[in-house]
């Protein structure tokens, strides 16, 4: 499936675009009311997700911030109540405070001691056990792929028994588990099986134009489809979007290794030049520092804007790249080649480079999704 458009944005992989094919499916979609139910392109994708998350059931929404925020909702009861997460991770820094508004919740944001993911051990130093001051943990929520690294399968399971000991519900933000998947081989389902509910997002790498799901039990998935109604997500005749996206998981989700290939060829080339990479390329995202190469990203984006590719600016020196299917080689090329003529143009500059350190901000500039 071709790109629609001359630009290629490489801001994130929700740039993704609707494709004639994906409309061709849509005019043949149900036309049924998915409020009552009665919408079979909603029930279809649903069960095939469900399927293949190894879940019992599961609920299409609009967006990944509803599915999580549904997903943590229906495994907290009663407050005083708190959820134990990772400090870098969506949930906690880019849902605007859901987790307070839906569920009166506390986050108990953790920073993994080795720098890429949450341990057993991480989870277990800071659990909150029952205090009289101090909203007890509830739930564990993890993120995978988070940064675009991905989450050990061992580890997961070693934090699926302690929590299982302790009590304690697991939530997993899996907006991009399908990455995860198809880089190391391991089956959704692997995955899923250590987690009461699952949030899984469509509309980024996946490809489609819009939609989230939300996998669970079949008891949870009711719940939350009535909480759902109850946060104005109720939609009607949904069957061209579900016809969409259960076309991009069937065609879209085996491409994305390609997608790691490329990304991976592209950091290596930018750190041929000098640049530093903030975090480990594992799938398809590149968190950049261009400081050590002595150009700005501002002027990065700027110089290939002149190329039809589009990246996040900033006036320092971080940028968060982001890959997707749609994004073809020669663009890897031509990035390549523009940022390697900036970086001669710059040892010509008899200005002091600035070097600055990477913060290791999980969205550099206005990226946030």
């Amino acid at each position: 499936m071709p790109h629609q458009n001359r630009f290629y944005d490489i801001t994130s992989d929700t740039a993704t675009e609707p494709t004639d094919d994906m409309f061709e499916l849509m005019k043949d979609a149900s036309k049924g009311d998915d409020v009552f139910g009665e919408d079979t392109s909603v029930n279809a994708l649903e069960a095939h997700v469900a399927k293949l998350l190894g879940q019992e059931s599961a609920l299409f929404c609009v967006s990944g911030c509803m599915t999580n925020q549904l997903g943590l909702r229906v495994l907290l009861t009663q407050p005083p109540h708190s959820v134990l997460l990772d400090a870098r991770s969506h949930i906690f820094n880019y849902e605007c405070g859901g987790l307070a508004y839906h569920s009166q919740a506390s986050a108990s944001p953790v920073v993994p001691q080795n720098g890429h993911h949450l341990t057993v051990q991480d989870i277990s130093s800071n659990l909150i056990t029952d205090t009289l001051c101090s909203p007890v943990t509830k739930v564990v929520a993890l993120e995978n792929t988070l940064n675009g690294s991905i989450m050990p399968l061992d580890e997961i399971k070693r934090i699926r028994e302690f929590t299982l000991s302790h009590g304690l519900k697991m939530h997993l933000d899996g907006a991009r588990l399908w990455n995860a998947s198809q880089e190391t081989g391991i089956p959704l389902h692997e995955y899923g099986q250590y987690f009461d509910t699952i949030s899984v997002c469509l509309s980024k790498g996946v490809g489609a134009p819009i939609g989230s799901i939300l996998a669970g039990s079949r008891q949870d998935i009711i719940r939350a489809r009535h909480l759902r109604k109850l946060m104005g997500g109720g939609w009607r005749q949904a069957g061209l979007l579900a016809a969409a996206a259960h076309h991009c998981i069937d065609t879209v989700v085996p491409t994305m290794k390609q997608t790691h290939q490329l990304t991976r060829r592209l950091a290596a080339g930018l750190q041929d030049l000098g640049m530093e990479l903030t975090y480990p390329c594992e799938t398809n995202m590149i968190f950049l520092n261009t400081a050590p190469a002595g150009i700005t990203v501002d002027a990065l984006a700027a110089a290939l804007k002149q190329h039809n590719i589009i990246m996040s600016k900033d006036p320092g020196y971080e940028a968060r790249l982001v890959l997707h299917y749609q994004i073809p080689e020669h663009v890897v090329d031509v990035f390549i080649n523009v940022a390697s003529e900036l970086v001669k143009k710059r040892k010509l500059d008899a200005t002091p480079i600035e070097n600055v350190k990477a913060t290791g901000a999980v969205y550099p500039s206005s990226s946030n999704q």
